[in-house]
This record gives structure tokens, C-alpha cells and sequence, in this order.
């Protein structure tokens, strides 16, 4: 195996690892392709890890066709985010005011998938924003949301 070989072997394994955790809710087909998957439209859902009872949903597209079957495809930039409370809200340790709450892949080595939460605290209110990222140039596509807390349960936040 030659020394590139290895290096995008690692690479790839790394960047499976550090995926976020992700619930598939379920997809439709945009476009039928002859070989390989069909290109689809995919709703995953991601539970805040540091807040329990509050769930976002995030619609992307999936490149399919032969790339994307082997997972060398590269994915759209669009994707769309809806989160809210779906239990009663509780926070497992306080919040910075602006934290990357997921991150997911978007293509083999440099795209990925970001959902930030920021909390706008005179508001008592969570703010979460998606967005992707490449190494070299991002996307200014973007899309919001946010989830306003019981003013009985203020938001913590870190010092």
C-alpha cells in the first residue's frame, strides 16, 4: 500500500468516527439514478447532547449514483433545520453562549455539516443555526431555528 493510500485511509476512518449521531427519520428520491442509489433528500434527527428534551431535525440532500454508492461523492450545501422541544427541557451542565452542537461529513475528506447552538439569554431562548464548511471556501447557505425555554427554567450558562 503506498504512503497516499494510507494517508486517505486514515483520513476517511477519522472522519467516520467523529460523525455526529444521527437518527434517520426517512427520505424521498429527487432523481432516479441507473446505477447506484437514487439522489435523495434525507431527515435525520440529532438530540442536543447538553439539553435534554430538545430535538433537531435537519433535511440535506444525499448525492447518489456510483459516487455517492461508495461514499465519494460530494453533497449539496443545503439543508434545512427545525428544532424543538419534545420533552421536558433539562440542561445536563451549563452552556456556552455559542457551541457546535453536530457535525457530520459531507464528502470524503473536507466538507462537513454544522449545527451551532447559540443561546440568547434575555430571551431565555435557543438558537440553533446549520451550515456547512469546506477547508478551503464554505457556503453562505444557511438555515435557523430556535426554541424558547420556560421562563421558570432559565438557560445556565458557563462563567
Amino acid at each position: 500500500m503506498t504512503k497516499g493510500s494510507r494517508i486517505v485511509l486514515l483520513a476517511l476512518a477519522c472522519t467516520a468516527c467523529t460523525g455526529a449521531l444521527a437518527q434517520k427519520i426517512g427520505d424521498v428520491s429527487t432523481a432516479f439514478q441507473w446505477i447506484g442509489p437514487n439522489h435523495k433528500i434525507v431527515v435525520e434527527a440529532y438530540d442536543d447532547p447538553l439539553v435534554q428534551g430538545v430535538t433537531c431535525y435537519v433535511s440535506r440532500a444525499r448525492t447518489g449514483g456510483i459516487k455517492g454508492g461508495l461514499g465519494l461523492a460530494e453533497d449539496r450545501a443545503e439543508a434545512s433545520i427545525a428544532c424543538r422541544q419534545v420533552a421536558p427541557v433539562q440542561f445536563k451542565e451549563p452552556l456556552r453562549r455559542e457551541d457546535e452542537v453536530f457535525s457530520e461529513r459531507m464528502s470524503i475528506l473536507f466538507k462537513r455539516l454544522r449545527v451551532v447552538r447559540m443561546v440568547d439569554a434575555p430571551r431565555n431562548t435557543l438558537v440553533y443555526l446549520t451550515y456547512s464548511d469546506k477547508l478551503i471556501e464554505g457556503s453562505p447557505q444557511n438555515a435557523i431555528t430556535a426554541v424558547p425555554i420556560d421562563h421558570a427554567t432559565p438557560i445556565p450558562l458557563r462563567p
